[in-house]
């Protein structure tokens, strides 16, 4: 019901502010409409129509016009955990992939298998604020609040946090009286000896999720959309790039997982490598142009199973509060103690980890079997039954299991493109924080990829070439990195 003069005046006003792309015709009918503007109101409609469906914004039309006419892509993201399946969930729910694109995930063992088979799936919205990772925890922290909903997670749920320090008495009760706000905080289940208690999280800006089963779910949404494949990377394939010294990806070689024989290769045109620990690989497979030092923390966990009903624990949910606990020394341990939906506490802070080197990720070390230290597992269990009689007296451990995280010499991550190799990115070296910021991982990633840049997150601090020296960094050409350096020969 807009009148045709009113619709000429905004585009007007839309040429002043931003460049449009008219259709030809609807030019040369504007101006005849404006010749004859008192003929007949079906001409108006006309107009209208058409000047409603044929003025677009340069970026929307172009847009629609990549779209239409892009190649399909064939995209390979190496490693089935919580960071590499959050990539290729992300790329398939782009509006820049072209149809007919292929994601493949190229996993040696099974989705989910090593630390997003096994971490505790914490995350915390304001904890990083003031670093250079501050985006990646608010950014994920939403994210992982919808995409739960969307793929019905159950797991995923906000929880309080209580600092715990250890200690010989049980401070509840003077709580209740002094500082009753805080005691509200307190589960059932630390019913035992605990010293100093103060609030981290009053469940607004922290949360958990199993990441075993936001992995399932991510590849069952997408399950007509991404192919798993289980083998081994053994590197890439490459022909000549667009410049003078740079290649670019053509291919994905692996040993397949289940058949013994020759080594294959999946066709691609872009790789990323998001295979945690053993990422580091990938300084033998893109000839030098990168050095991705990584240390693997190698860690102990266990998961007590729900208690039997009790005073203390009813037929409901074991009470929902995370604590991190301070050093004990009696026990070597510094607990981080997470109770899931399902009832069971999953607990890490072990202590005893081992330090696992790059030589030996690169060599695959303890990709197929991580087995947990039996002595850290008794420590754990002394520790956190001293915190609560409810679990001294009647629990019992469902798991004993150990995995490890990926800890570049900076604790930061590996976020961007590979030097001098046009389809090639690395998402790696994420710390604890791999599962909590794993939905903003994937969708930096699949925005570098599609679109060329990273417009969610600031990746400059992740430049995966920032330990690589600059002689070594790219190839021969005018360009090194992306930036001109002239002729080399």
């Amino acid at each position: 019901h807009t009148s045709f003069p009113t619709l000429i005046a905004r585009r007007e006003e839309k040429e002043r502010g931003e460049a449009c792309v008219m259709i030809p015709t609807f030019r040369i009918m504007t101006k005849a409409y404006k010749r004859n503007n008192k003929k007949n109101q079906l001409v108006k409609t006309v107009f209208l129509l058409l000047g409603t469906y044929t003025t677009t914004t340069t970026t929307e039309a172009l847009s629609s016009l990549t779209m239409n006419t892009a190649p399909p892509r064939n995209i390979v993201v190496v490693g089935g955990g919580v960071q590499g399946t959050s990539v290729a969930y992300q790329l398939c729910k782009s509006s820049s992939l072209p149809p007919q694109s292929t994601i493949t995930i190229l996993e040696s063992k099974a989705p989910a298998s090593a630390a997003s088979g096994k971490g505790g799936g914490f995350m915390a919205r304001s904890w990083g604020d003031g670093s250079p990772t501050q985006s990646l925890h608010h950014l994920a922290f939403d994210m992982y609040e919808t995409l739960a909903q969307e793929l019905q997670c159950e797991s995923y749920r906000k929880l309080p946090v209580l600092s715990v320090s250890p200690g010989y008495t049980n401070p509840t009760k003077r709580l209740q009286r002094d500082n009753p706000t805080l005691a509200a905080l307190i589960p059932k289940w630390l019913d035992g000896n605990v010293g100093r208690m103060s609030a981290m999280g009053y469940g607004d800006d922290t949360a958990q999720i199993t990441p075993a089963e936001f992995v399932n779910k991510m590849l069952e949404d997408k399950k007509d959309n991404i192919n798993v494949i289980l083998g081994t990377c053994t590197g890439v394939e490459t022909e000549q790039g667009s410049e003078r010294g740079s290649r670019k990806i053509v291919g994905v070689k692996y040993t397949p997982r289940e058949e013994e024989g020759e080594e294959q290769m999946i066709p691609a045109d872009a790789v990323i490598v998001s295979a945690g620990p053993w990422s580091c690989a990938a300084e033998d497979w893109f000839q030098g142009a990168l050095e991705l030092p990584m240390e693997g923390v190698k860690s102990t966990s266990i998961v007590w199973k729900k208690p039997e009903s009790g005073e203390d624990v009813d037929e409901g949910d074991v009470d929902a509060t995370a604590l991190f606990c301070g050093e004990d020394d009696r026990f070597g341990t510094h607990l981080e103690v997470y109770p899931r939906p399902d009832g069971t506490i999953y607990i890490c802070g072990i202590g005893g980890s081992e330090y696992i080197s790059t030589s030996s990720l690169k060599s695959g070390a303890f990709r197929e079997e991580c087995n947990a230290n039996p002595s850290r597992v008794d420590a754990a269990s002394q520790s956190f039954q001293e915190m609560s009689k409810v679990y001294k007296e009647r629990g019992e451990l469902d798991k004993v299991q150990a995995c490890m995280r990926p800890c570049p010499p900076d604790a930061m991550p590996y976020m961007g493109k590979v030097p001098g190799f046009e389809g090639a990115f690395i998402n790696a070296g994420h710390n604890c924080w791999g599962i909590a910021w794993a939905p903003a991982c994937g969708k930096a990633i699949s925005e570098l990829v599609l679109d060329g840049e990273s417009t969610s997150i600031n990746l400059a601090p992740f430049n995966p070439a920032r330990f690589t020296p600059v002689s070594g960094r790219g190839g021969r050409g005018r360009k090194r990195r992306g930036d001109s350096v002239g002729e080399q020969w």
